[in-house]
């Protein structure tokens, strides 16, 4: 036998990551990849589109569906997200509901485990902050959670910490079939780095503004140049429902704004690994969450 026949055979496959908003869904599909490919903020809702994570496991390539959290729909871009979010599943090889082991209350995922019970795909459910969370309780909520959405296995993790992280990555990976890597090694995801940029932007805006901004505003690429020197110049456009909100943003002198964008050049240095020129701009358009070309720079379909 050649060394060739005795290789494990190449695996890839797709894995929908799905719950509530503030379940710690993309904190888990940056520990499963072992770097930041998502967002992270401490608001609700802070995914918007699908986006993709690619974790490897030996010869087995997982790609990884973050997708926004599901919740009742009210508006337009909430009915686009829950969307989007549903749309992660489908021909998926695996679905993985994440829960916060820590909410007592849980009449929040009934519409959830009544979408995910009939579903042919093998389902798992992820159990998640139990670093925080008694033991006794957890095995009450598997026990309980198990019937209701059809479950084929339970893990316990603590995406923030890496406790269990790499058991359930191994176990995804010995669930996808056998095929063809649909990215390169080195590929970590499939957004852009325009459409990274104005993420990264965005987890900023969230996390200096806290809840002085509500979640009518958005990131618009406007531009994204290299230039001969190596480095990059990027050009967004921050959008806002109300003129009340530009001196949110904006802050003492333009003070806020500097700070969210000097935060965002420096980690997105960090990460494409050469230096940044970021120019931020404020703009009020008070029905941008009606504006189809919005939803298309930001990965939603346009939902009635």
């Amino acid at each position: 036998m050649t060394e060739a026949t005795n290789q494990a055979p190449d695996r890839c496959g797709l894995v929908a990551v799905l719950g509530a908003p503030n379940a710690g869904k993309s904190t888990l599909v940056n520990a499963l990849v072992g770097q930041k490919v998502a967002i992270v903020s401490a608001k609700a809702q802070t995914t918007r589109a699908r986006l993709m994570g690619i974790a490897l496991e030996g010869r087995t390539q997982i790609i990884l569906a973050d997708t926004p959290g599901l919740f009742e729909p009210k508006r337009r871009l909430d009915r686009a997200m829950v969307s989007a979010a549903w749309d992660g599943a489908h021909e998926a090889d695996a679905i993985l509901l994440v829960v916060d082991a820590r909410k007592k209350k849980r009449e929040y995922l009934e519409g959830i485990l009544e979408g995910l019970k009939d579903r042919p795909e093998r389902k798992i459910l992820v159990l998640n902050k139990v670093d925080s969370t008694a033991k006794e309780p957890l095995l009450v909520m598997a026990e309980e959670l198990s019937p209701a959405g059809n479950f084929d296995e339970v893990f316990f993790v603590s995406a923030l910490t890496g406790d269990g992280v790499a058991e359930l990555k191994t176990r995804l990976a010995s669930l996808m079939p056998e095929g063809v890597w649909h990215y390169p090694e080195d590929q970590v995801s499939d957004a852009s780095e325009r459409l990274l940029a104005t993420e990264i932007t965005r987890e900023q805006l969230y996390r200096q503004l806290h809840d002085e901004l509500p979640y009518d505003s958005a990131v618009r690429p406007e531009s994204y140049q290299h230039r001969a020197d190596g480095s990059i110049e990027i050009h967004q456009q921050i959008v806002i429902a109300r003129d009340s909100q530009r001196g949110i943003v904006l802050g003492k002198g333009g003070s806020k704004l500097k700070a969210i964008g000097e935060a965002s050049r420096k980690e997105l240095a960090t990460l494409l690994g050469v230096k940044v020129h970021l120019f931020l701009h404020v703009k009020v358009e008070e029905n941008w969450a009606e504006s189809r070309e919005i939803y298309e720079e930001i990965g939603l379909d346009w939902v009635k």
